[in-house]
């Protein structure tokens, strides 16, 4: 692990050199329980008292692997169309409660942005609530949980040696490391642990070993928009099956006015062979996080590959739990999309 330790070390050195930062924590809005804290190999939900809030903000959620970056990709054409971007999707859009680079870092990389800034949060509704701005913008992906399981599996099989040295061995971490996959056994050996466990720093998770729960952060963000008009669901499915359509979804939700002179060459530099082309660009990190760079972390962008892999039996689990943990629309919306018409759902919200 070389590499990762010439890296981390130097990333180390970085985070020792800051100055202390000061922050008072906005006010939590009223909750009957006070939010969770998130702290984990990979997550500081308390990064966000770093972020001064804007009015026109845009924030990006997703549980993981449920086209996060797609999204990010998506707005960032919004945004500019045609005129030249400041930086990659990784730079203009950061991930802001990942835990590292440190607040120190990330609060004024965000503070000195002039463009409308678009951002993404991994966190459940619960943990992010102390955050939320009643004037921004937050944009939910979905994707079907076995699928987003599936590319979650690639994600950190590929995972290079500066990736774990990022989330292992840099200041700051709390509860166990990130296990190496190569020690974890089969990808059905996984599953059934990712089904069934949660992550130990996590209270009262009961899925999303070895990372954080995929159901939490879906039925949290499902339960807040019935309460809220500032939240839109894409989902996956949706995006691959009418890319143009969901993008002037997107669009309108922003209150963004499309050129449509330059709406087809913004759905290309959108489509999945366009992002593969430049994944370097578009990966976090420049795709130094995986072996095999950019072009390891946006994959193949197709679903299903999970059948053939997982047993009749881990299926059937999987929607059994999907069933306990979700509201019947959300789960019902989480597997299909809303592209195939099935069942009531809140029609603002989608």
């Amino acid at each position: 692990q070389g590499r990762a330790v010439v890296r981390s070390t130097s990333l180390c050195s970085s985070i020792r050199r800051q100055p202390a930062f000061s922050s008072t924590r906005r006010a939590p809005t009223a909750m009957a329980t006070p939010a969770p804290v998130y702290k984990s190999h990979h997550v500081d939900s308390t990064k966000w008292d770093a972020v001064t809030p804007r009015d026109d903000d845009v924030v990006i959620v997703t549980s993981y692997k449920s086209g996060t970056t797609w999204m990010q990709t998506v707005v960032a054409e919004i945004l500019f169309q045609g005129r030249e971007k400041p930086g990659s999707v990784g730079d203009m859009s950061p991930w802001v409660d990942m835990r590292v680079p440190v607040a120190e870092v990330t609060g004024p990389q965000l503070e000195a942005q002039q463009h409308r800034r678009f951002m993404k949060t991994h966190l459940p509704a619960d943990a992010f609530q102390p955050y939320f701005n009643p004037k921004a913008k937050y944009i939910v992906v979905g994707r079907d949980g076995r699928d987003a399981f599936m590319s979650l599996m690639n994600h950190w099989e590929k995972a290079s040696d500066f990736y774990y040295g990022a989330v292992n061995d840099t200041p700051g971490l709390v509860g166990p490391p990130l296990p190496n996959f190569a020690e974890q056994g089969s990808i059905p050996e996984v599953f059934d642990r990712w089904l069934t466990e949660g992550w130990p720093t996590f209270e009262g998770e009961t899925d999303g070993w070895s990372f954080w729960s995929f159901f939490k952060n879906a039925r949290t963000w499902w339960q807040l928009a019935a309460e809220q008009s500032n939240i839109l669901f894409v989902h996956f499915n949706d995006m691959k099956r009418d890319l143009e359509g969901e993008m002037l979804r997107v669009a309108e939700f922003l209150d963004v006015g499309v050129d449509r002179g330059l709406l087809p060459s913004m759905v290309r530099a959108c489509s999945f062979e366009e992002m593969h082309r430049n994944a370097d660009r578009v990966a976090p990190m420049n795709g130094d996080l995986w072996q095999g760079g950019g072009k390891t972390f946006v994959y193949k962008g197709t679903n299903q590959r999970w059948l053939g892999v997982l047993s009749d039996g881990q299926v059937r689990a999987y929607l059994e739990k999907a069933r306990r943990e979700l509201p019947a629309a959300c789960a019902e919306w989480l597997e299909h999309g809303r592209g195939e018409g099935r069942g009531a759902r809140p029609e603002s919200k989608f």
